[in-house]
């Protein structure tokens, strides 16, 4: 019997990593580790730079959720001068993060998610891929999904000048008003987002909620565990993603906590595991009592499920109403099921869309007062979002320049990193039995971790900055006539084949 099972790459995420599984004699699940083998490097060589280009820099840490280490940056430059920006920039920022938000959603749900809902459960891996789910819901649906996140992103570039890393945040405000034509062409774009977050959800209910076998899984004890959850709320305790205090609650659903962003160090510590590049924050007066949940245990978790657990409702009013029907099917708050991070990032995907409906009302957001210049000298800053994928922390440290000297980023990821260790084994130890394993099982696995929508590229990056590579090189009659080897150290080799016509190259 094979007693290691390797599932390398784990699929349909951003960012690389793998899972082990170990077996013991009698074929059950010994140990499970998911290890990300990378390392993170970005605050020691953003350490010398000037201060106002961290949005820039840090964007570039990840290109799925760059709107978010953006947003955090730029908060983190308004506490670094202790300037406050005026109404209009905190509109504009906001539904930029809004349309980040929604687009980047739907990005999860419908492609990296809704293959294992929408696609038939014994459909092969082949299947279980954005083509898989057009085949589901149709290739208009497929259309929309495109169109309504091409229109987002065009909204992204005329408010951030790039679509993928924005180029507007400046300590104090923004480097752009938005104009009475772009407020009147977003309006109608809110209303659009509403009607296709609320498609959205009616297909989640209708294919997914609707069907025994998926809420059987949903609800199951397999994706379960305890845990205090993390998020951010405003003054009346709603969901808030852009500004508030960050409320803790336990597993039984009580306030453990509510903090400033600038206390953030007293509450938050981080572990570290030789057998992984990832780092594990947890609540630092409980302390870190191993990958194990329950209200003895320090992990906490983040993201749209914790966020909704953690609040007392969502500031609009159809995803209240959504947020109100989801704890009612669970019957309890909070939800500790994993799997229901898809409803409710859902829940949020509409909310942003009311949001985004909402602020193009605002008339704060063509104010053409967007910047406030009073800067003080520099020292220290922190600035705290939710990203999409849960609390993310930026704290700089400068001269009286305003050259950086140190950096902390507590990436929304990482909040998430010991829980997805804990799901992940507990998903192998009840679903691998007597050694029987396929390639339909190690996909129930892998919803373990995928549920959280990780994004591994925030949350490591490479050591020494370069990956392996190999490029094979075929002739016409498709025989490998060369490999060019790159390893992690960056040697590159050549490996010729002696078999095979070696004209008519090819590199594949």
């Amino acid at each position: 019997m094979n007693k290691k099972i390797t599932i390398d790459p784990i699929t349909r995420l951003e960012g690389h990593g793998k899972i082990e599984i170990f077996l013991d004699d009698t074929g059950n699940v010994e140990r499970a580790f998911l290890q990300i083998p990378e390392l993170r490097g970005f605050e020691k060589f953003v350490e010398g730079r000037p201060a106002e280009e961290m949005p820039q820099i840090t964007s570039r840490i990840c290109g799925v959720c760059p709107g978010a280490h953006h947003v955090a940056a730029s908060k983190a430059l308004d506490d670094l001068y202790k300037v406050k920006p005026p109404p209009g920039a905190v509109a504009i920022r906001r539904l930029y993060y809004n349309l980040h938000y929604f687009e980047d959603h739907l990005l999860h749900f419908y492609i990296l998610a809704a293959p294992d809902f929408l696609v038939d459960g014994d459909a092969g891996k082949g299947k279980r891929n954005i083509l898989g789910v057009i085949d589901k819901v149709g290739i208009e649906t497929g259309k929309k999904v495109i169109d309504i996140r091409k229109k987002a992103r065009a909204f992204i570039t005329e408010i951030a000048g790039k679509p993928i890393h924005p180029v507007f945040g400046l300590p104090g405000g923004v480097s752009k008003a938005v104009t009475p034509a772009t407020q009147e062409e977003l309006k109608i774009f809110g209303r659009e987002a509403v009607e296709f977050a609320q498609f959205t959800l009616k297909v989640f209910h209708d294919m997914v909620l609707n069907n025994k076998s998926y809420l059987d899984l949903i609800t199951s004890d397999v994706y379960y565990h305890e845990t205090y959850y993390m998020g951010m709320v405003d003054d009346k305790n709603k969901v808030d993603f852009y500004d508030g205090d960050i409320r803790v609650i336990t597993p039984g659903g009580e306030e453990k906590v509510k903090f400033k962003p600038s206390e953030y160090a007293k509450i938050i510590a981080e572990h570290v595991e030789p057998w992984t590049y990832i780092k594990f924050p947890y609540l630092r007066d409980i302390g870190w009592k191993g990958f194990v949940d329950g209200p003895e245990s320090g992990i906490y978790r983040v993201a749209p499920l914790a966020r909704l657990n953690v609040a007392d409702g969502m500031q609009t009013p159809l995803a209240q109403e959504e947020y109100e029907k989801m704890f009612d099917t669970f019957g309890k708050k909070p939800v500790h099921n994993t799997l229901a991070l898809h409803w409710a990032r859902l829940i949020e995907t509409l909310c942003n869309a009311e949001l985004i409906a909402g602020l193009a009302e605002n008339p704060e957001l063509i104010n053409p007062e967007i910047r406030n210049m009073n800067l003080q000298t520099p020292m220290e800053g922190i600035g705290i979002v939710e990203a999409p994928r849960g609390t993310l922390i930026h704290h700089y440290k400068t001269d009286k320049r305003g050259v950086m000297t140190g950096c902390n980023l507590i990436v929304a990821s990482l909040g998430n990193s010991a829980a997805m260790c804990m799901s992940v084994e507990r998903a192998a130890k009840r679903l691998i039995k007597d050694g029987k394993v396929d390639d339909g099982l190690l996909n129930l696995v892998e919803m373990a971790f995928r549920a959280y929508d990780p994004c591994f590229g925030c949350a490591t990056h490479s050591l020494p900055g370069k990956l392996p590579l190999v490029v094979n090189i075929h002739n016409k009659n498709d025989n490998n006539i060369n490999s060019i080897i790159r390893d992690y150290d960056g040697n590159v080799t050549s490996m010729e084949s002696t078999s095979g016509d070696s004209s008519c190259g090819n590199l594949i």
